[in-house]
């Protein structure tokens, strides 16, 4: 083990406030503050954080559709290097590169025992209140509690971490790519592979094209399905996935009226629209694999006998049904082989200081994944 001080000062991104008006840029519900990070406790972990991506799940804690406790310091999509190791830890290494993952898995609740169909419930309970999987808390603004985001905290220089929150990575995957699998190809790509278990005899359509969905659409190439088709009603979003490859790219009032169908459809927006769009364009037999998060009390209408009398399932996918430890090593090599250009998710940096521009960003849908280079990585 290392010896460093108990305590670390660090800069981080903090939300203040939940459901700040839009722009950001000029509400600033976020403030990069001076920070204390206290030591790693037992199965925790000290790590440098290189880069990190601004993610929808961000964006839902500051317009506040997904309540959380505030201060809270934001950034769940992650990687970075281990430089301390708490006690009890010892299956990695100091300077190992590690993704972070926002929802760490105890491994003996009933819900850890169904191959990652259920999110952990410990760890869901803990997300929601702002501590690490064992309770603890490390980080303080003056004497000021801070809370942690989803187990990570990683829109900040240094974060400490259970050691359930990380999972290895080989040193030839660079930081933005080892971010983005923590969160964004884990839910699209998992949603993909574990939840609808595409085959290449299947034809696939993914609605809503952000970070997400583009990961699923990459995903579901890399399979080789007989027909990929991709929704939005983002244009820009559309030429960019028929420049990838998909058989074709829709808006959705284009979808419907040429009704496409699939064998299965991802519905990846978390908008009770989209969700009725992806309802309709699911062929006969066919299944619905949703991953979006709507507002809370956000409805949606479909039609019962539909489902029945055409033997249709619709699958509700958290985290894209993953176990990280799992499917992270999976995705990493479909990257190194070539087979998952995960480059293509990758919008531009950005400074730290630029975080509330950035969600308005994110907001607009002009992005994907736009990376936070902390100022001290070297990947």
């Amino acid at each position: 083990m290392s010896h460093t001080p108990s305590t670390r000062t660090i800069r981080g991104a903090v939300l203040n406030q939940l459901g700040a008006p839009a722009p950001y840029a000029t509400s600033r519900p976020i403030s990069v503050d001076t920070l204390t990070l206290s030591e790693p406790g037992a199965h925790e972990l000290l790590v440098r954080i290189e880069a990190a991506s601004i993610c929808h799940s961000d964006l839902s804690v500051v317009n506040g559709s997904r309540p959380r406790p505030v201060p809270m310091l934001l950034g769940h999509e992650a990687a970075g290097i281990v430089e301390q190791l708490g006690e009890g830890v010892e299956d990695l290494q100091l300077g190992q590169r590690v993704v972070l993952t926002f929802l760490p898995r105890c491994g003996e609740c009933a819900q850890c025992g169904t191959d990652g169909r259920l999110p952990c419930s410990e760890g869901s309970r803990t997300n929601e209140v702002g501590t690490l999987l064992e309770g603890s808390r490390h980080l303080t603004r003056g004497d000021e509690d801070v809370h942690h985001h989803l187990g990570c905290s990683g829109f900040a220089e240094y974060a400490v971490v259970d050691r359930r929150s990380v999972v290895a990575v080989g040193d030839d995957v660079p930081a933005d790519i080892a971010a983005v699998l923590g969160c964004a190809v884990l839910t699209g790509g998992g949603a993909v592979l574990n939840a609808a278990k595409l085959t290449a005899n299947d034809t696939i359509a993914v609605v809503g094209l952000g970070g997400v969905g583009m990961a699923a659409l990459l995903t579901a190439l890399a399979v080789h399905p007989r027909e990929v088709y991709a929704v939005d009603a983002n244009e820009a979003k559309l030429e960019l996935a028929r420049e990838w490859g998909v058989t074709a790219a829709y808006t959705p009032q284009q979808a419907l009226e040429a009704g496409i169908t699939a064998d299965v459809v991802i519905e990846a927006v978390g908008h009770p629209r989209a969700f009725e769009t992806a309802y309709q364009m699911i062929g006969f037999g066919g299944t619905l694999v949703t991953v979006g998060l709507p507002a809370p009390g956000a409805m949606s209408e479909i039609e019962p006998l539909k489902l029945t009398a055409r033997a249709q399932t619709v699958i509700g996918s958290y985290l894209g049904s993953a176990v990280p430890s799992r499917d992270i090593p999976k995705f990493e090599q479909l990257w190194r082989e070539g087979k998952l250009p995960l480059e293509r998710l990758i919008s531009g940096t950005i400074d730290l200081d630029d975080i509330n521009e950035g969600m308005d960003a994110l907001a607009s849908g002009t992005v994907l994944r736009q990376i936070i280079r902390m100022p001290q990585a070297n990947a």
